[in-house]
């Protein structure tokens, strides 16, 4: 486990996109068992964490077609939750940072961390609205 004082502004930096934490396989199954589309959101301490994938998602958050819900769980601290999480994602390794789209329960589309190491933020920004778009469907504030 890492250090609450090292990875609390990691969170928060996730957090205060309105994006909640599922740190437990309860709050994780909270959210997936619910209808419509949950994204998860594996969190990092990694490199590629901090240089793409957060903000891709502080960015991709912006667009006008959103999940019903985006939680997030972060590896090597909250071990339920991810554990729970990558039951979800089945047929993929586990991988962190990562990101995995639900629709009804069900895994629909997934980004793994060898497909973010080495991209841009606004590439998997785009990446991600794209998956958003195809799989979401209903407008922000709609």
């Amino acid at each position: 486990m890492y250090d609450e004082r090292l990875i609390q502004p990691m969170r928060e930096e996730v957090t205060r996109l309105g994006i909640k934490e599922a740190r437990t396989a309860a709050q994780i199954d909270e959210a997936v068992k619910q209808p419509g589309t949950t994204l998860i959101f594996i969190n990092s301490v990694c490199g590629c964490a901090a240089g793409s994938a957060r903000p891709a998602l502080t960015l991709a958050a912006k667009h006008n077609i959103l999940p019903d819900r985006m939680i997030t769980s972060f590896a090597g601290n909250d071990i339920e939750g991810v554990a729970r999480a990558r039951q979800y994602f089945t047929g993929f390794a586990p991988s962190s940072p990562s990101f995995g789209m639900l629709r009804d329960g069900e895994l629909v589309w997934m980004l793994e961390r060898w497909q973010i190491e080495g991209r841009s933020a606004a590439e998997l920004a785009n990446t991600l609205a794209q998956a958003f778009d195809e799989y979401c469907g209903v407008s922000a504030g709609a």
